[in-house]
């Protein structure tokens, strides 16, 4: 009981990958793999050392002892002490904050409002196209009037 008119299992999944919203995906993470590395180098370069004039080297070096002393290896690992690396989640939420703000005023302000633009221009150019048919029609009904008069006229 197969049907014919269904399409394999490899059909299928060329139509899936051949949609426009799966391609635009792809190239999407692609882009927004190359901006972490521009944002990742404006934090690095930029705020860390900022942040550095004022205190430690960057803010990953900030962190506070919550219990006892705390002792840290060579390696970074904390040997004694609970050791909260707030630094290192500041440092991530600027991250994050630069990548919003940048995505939000390069990419969706300037999208916003090239869309409204063209809604704007599509709006106009259907009233125009309303107005043209309205005129249409008005002149079908008077040349409908002009020829129906004579016969109504003649008639009588």
């Amino acid at each position: 009981m197969t049907d014919k008119n269904k399409p394999g299992v490899l059909a299928g999944f060329k139509e899936f990958i051949t949609r426009g919203n799966v391609i635009d995906l792809a190239v999407a993470v692609v882009i927004g793999a190359a901006f972490t590395n521009i944002v990742n180098s404006v934090v690095n370069g930029v705020i860390n050392p900022l942040v550095g004039a004022f205190g430690t080297k960057d803010l990953v070096g900030y962190s506070s002892c919550l219990k006892g002393p705390c002792v840290v290896n060579d390696k970074g690992e904390t040997i004694s002490g609970i050791h909260i690396l707030w630094g290192s989640v500041l440092s991530a939420v600027l991250t994050f904050l630069i990548t919003a703000a940048v995505v939000y005023f390069l990419m969706v302000v300037p999208m916003s409002r090239y869309l409204a633009r063209q809604a704007s221009k599509r709006k106009h150019d259907e009233v125009v196209e309303m107005a043209a048919e309205v005129e249409e029609i008005t002149l079908l009904r008077d040349i409908r009037d002009a020829l129906v008069s004579p016969r109504s006229g003649g008639g009588n």
